[in-house]
């Protein structure tokens, strides 16, 4: 399967909504379900000039999205939050690792971040997998974080820390 991992561009707007309107994405994101395209329209036309989206692609098809979010206090300007999903039929297929690592070269070696963050509900063990796969460590727990179905739901807090920040050349 050959996957493309591409900048969002406008025209994602319609897909990016399908991969969040579907039950897993739904369950296992901060997303409400059923938002209009609309909605994802406006997110798109008013991204942060520092924020950034991915977007995977398959035979023509964006099936997952990512999103890079710069903190912007000052003091936190190393700091990015992100968040993801990967279309209900396309999870399992390495989607979510192939956005992940890309998010994680561009916030190495493009984006000048020391630390990604993310929350990741603590019943959602694949994603938790994933995370860890990539050098995300646990550092806490949000209890009572988000309601989810009609029930509050528990989160982890995870981050990431450069491995080797940059050095003068």
């Amino acid at each position: 399967m050959q996957t493309t991992i591409r900048h969002a561009e406008q025209d994602d707007y319609a897909a990016i909504a399908q991969i969040y309107a579907q039950p897993l994405a739904a369950a296992g994101t901060m997303q409400i379900p059923l938002q209009s395209r609309e909605v994802w329209r406006q997110r798109l036309a008013g991204m942060g000039a520092h924020d950034r989206m991915l977007v995977a692609v398959v035979q023509g098809e964006v099936v997952g999205h990512l999103g890079i979010h710069p903190v912007p206090h000052p003091r936190r300007s190393h700091v990015a939050g992100i968040g993801m999903a990967v279309r209900d039929d396309r999870q399992g297929q390495g989607l979510g690792t192939a956005l992940l690592k890309a998010a994680i070269d561009l916030a190495d070696n493009w984006l000048n971040l020391l630390r990604l963050e993310l929350t990741v509900y603590a019943d959602n063990t694949a994603a938790q997998r994933l995370y860890q796969g990539q050098g995300f460590v646990l550092e806490g727990t949000h209890r009572g974080y988000a309601l989810r179905q009609g029930r509050y739901v528990d989160a982890l807090a995870m981050a990431r820390l450069h491995p080797v920040p940059p050095a003068l050349a």
